[in-house]
């Protein structure tokens, strides 16, 4: 081959071929952590949406109920009395393997979503200061906490 020639060589080929390779192999590793990071968001979305369903529920009984009679801690529950008089309850269930929020028997939480810490506390009201009841619910990563305060008092 003369001196100067325009030629690639083959190891040049080599090199870029090898430049090309570890392009590819973090472009491809930077799209997957893209994916699972997206993934993770929409299940944390999803967790949230689930649990501010819930607890804007139990919200919506208790600020319109007519007395709150006990919270209970284990099973994690409140028990009160709406407007009528008729007595209902919310409780976190099965809290030792897939828990979640009811209200009476039924489901307040998705079965694809897991409560993982509930509680309810109970302060009486005086006679300047509503009854009031405190939650706090954790599942997925995510926690709500509220205070509701009774309007009939």
């Amino acid at each position: 081959m003369k001196k100067g020639s325009a030629g690639i060589s083959m190891i040049e080929i080599l090199i870029v071929i090898g430049i090309f390779a570890v392009l590819g192999v973090l472009s491809t590793r930077v799209i997957t952590l893209s994916l699972q990071g997206s993934k993770k968001g929409d299940a944390q979305i999803k967790v949230r949406e689930n649990l501010d369903y819930a607890v804007s529920i139990i919200e919506r009984q208790l600020r319109n109920a007519g007395s709150v009679s006990s919270c209970t801690v284990s099973p994690p529950a409140v028990n009160y009395s709406d407007s009528n008089a008729i007595s209902s309850s919310f409780s976190c269930l099965n809290m030792a393997s897939a828990g979640y929020v009811a209200s009476g028997s039924a489901r307040l939480t998705s079965e694809e979503i897991e409560v993982t810490a509930c509680s309810f506390v109970c302060t009486a009201g005086t006679q300047s200061t509503p009854p009031r009841v405190s939650i706090d619910i954790q599942a997925g990563g995510v926690s709500i906490s509220t205070e509701i305060n009774l309007r009939t008092y």
